[in-house]
């Protein structure tokens, strides 16, 4: 039978975005033996990712290495990873460096982007859901504006349109980027090209922007974007792109090169969790305390995390400050657990949402206010700068922002491409049998 043969507990935590590092950093120096497991060494901070895609900032500016992170513990392991399977009868959790025992298992895995089943869709567009994909978008992007120099008549068109997918905020706040960047940038980089000719189309299936806001935030954003210069269709869905040909619903037809598509989202899925836990959208239905109704010892948290509550029947909202709550209160009743003190019940309390939309323009909700205009954009931007999780961050993004601000362009338009080089590849390693003292299941 497996077991970690040791008397402490072993939490292993899948994921570390928002939850999944909020909870390994709570358990810090605590008395149980924590795993932490990412496919990528950092952390990422999804809120500005497409500032990356928009050649606003450098990916190092939002990603944080794990291991600097959790320097100076003595409990917390890092392994990259990716996870294949778990057996939760046996507690073993599969993955590409071997097999690891748990007592508890914490699912922090987030979304992915949902396509609606749409193949056509997702061969052909660009998602935004991580640095590696924000890169992919910039050098596209870029890439795009280089091929315009000596595109011909019958191609230049559909160069020239941009098509975003997603009313929400990340595609609020990229379509008012990259108009600011056809105003303020482009014609300075490419005097040869008329950027008159270029637009930005926000497509949106709900009747307005930002839908889940106030309506006084709904009503300015849409107008900030139109001022912009922005093509707002909302009450729309895309039904089909080849690469070149959007389709809309009910027959209309964009010509476009580039799609980008963040219109939705999705849970990820671990191989070996029942789909009797799951509920629409892929998550996870828990108990007020995280745990996965009918596992024993499986939590569900941040995202993924189905918790319907009095407040939030309909489980709570797939927010960065709901996930960040929910996993520092659970974490919590981990370490109340160990000084033998009962559990507490989580129900979240709403800070607030705020979308940005260009320089001096942001929309803020907060408990009992709404407001809009540049105080808002002010606390975008000092919300955003307090939530990076250093000061080296926070002051390399700030400089950023004020020199944006008083030059309205950027110095960091590059594309990075990657090279594999002439160096043979390495070859493949044995899974290990134990972990810095610490016995694993073999594979």
């Amino acid at each position: 039978m497996a077991t970690t043969n040791s008397k402490r507990q072993r939490v292993v935590i899948v994921g570390a975005g928002f939850a999944g590092l909020t909870f390994a950093r709570s358990l810090n120096n605590t008395d149980y033996d924590v795993f932490l497991i990412d496919r990528h060494n950092y952390h990422q901070f999804q809120p500005l990712m497409y500032q990356v895609a928009t050649a606003r900032l450098e990916p190092s500016s939002i990603s944080f290495p794990l291991r600097k992170v959790f320097q100076h513990t003595h409990n917390v392991t890092i392994r990259i990873a990716e996870v294949e399977h778990v057996d939760v009868d046996k507690k073993i959790l599969s993955t590409t460096v071997g097999d690891i025992a748990y007592d508890r298992l914490v699912l922090c895995i987030g979304c992915t982007t949902n396509y609606f089943n749409n193949e056509r869709v997702r061969a052909n567009s660009f998602p935004m859901k991580s640095v590696p994909n924000a890169m992919a978008l910039r050098n596209r992007i870029l890439q795009t504006f280089e091929d315009t120099i000596e595109a011909g008549p019958a191609e230049l068109q559909s160069l020239l349109n941009f098509v975003i997918v997603g009313g929400g905020p990340t595609g609020v706040e990229l379509a008012g980027a990259m108009a600011e960047m056809k105003k303020n940038i482009l014609p300075k980089d490419y005097p040869e090209v008329d950027f008159s000719r270029l637009q930005i189309y926000l497509i949106e299936g709900s009747p307005n922007t930002l839908n889940s806001m106030s309506d006084a935030s709904k009503r300015k954003s849409r107008q900030y974007l139109e001022r912009l210069g922005v093509i707002v269709r909302t009450g729309t869905t895309v039904e089909d792109y080849d690469g070149n040909t959007v389709r809309l619903k009910g027959g209309e037809t964009l010509t476009a090169r580039n799609l980008i598509w963040a219109a939705g989202v999705t849970g990820n899925v671990i191989d070996g969790i029942p789909a009797s836990v799951m509920v629409r959208g892929n998550r996870l239905r828990t108990n007020r305390f995280g745990e996965v109704e009918g596992l024993d010892g499986v939590y569900a948290v941040g995202d993924i995390a189905y918790m319907p509550t009095p407040k939030y029947p309909n489980g709570h909202p797939q927010l960065a400050n709901a996930a960040n709550a929910m996993s520092a209160h659970i974490a919590k009743n981990f370490k109340r657990e160990l000084k033998g003190k009962p559990k507490i019940e989580f129900e979240y309390h709403n800070k607030g949402t705020m979308a940005t939309v260009g320089k001096r323009k942001a929309v803020v909700d907060l408990p009992g206010i709404s407001f809009q205009g540049p105080l808002a954009w002010l606390t975008w931007m000092f919300v955003h700068l307090m939530l990076l999780l250093n000061v080296k961050n926070r002051l390399i993004v700030f400089l950023n922002w004020m020199m944006s601000y008083l030059t309205n362009d950027s110095t960091l338009r590059l594309m990075l491409k990657a090279d594999r080089g002439e160096g043979a590849p390495l070859p493949p390693l044995e899974k290990p049998v134990d972990t810095v003292g610490r016995p694993m299941v073999k594979g």
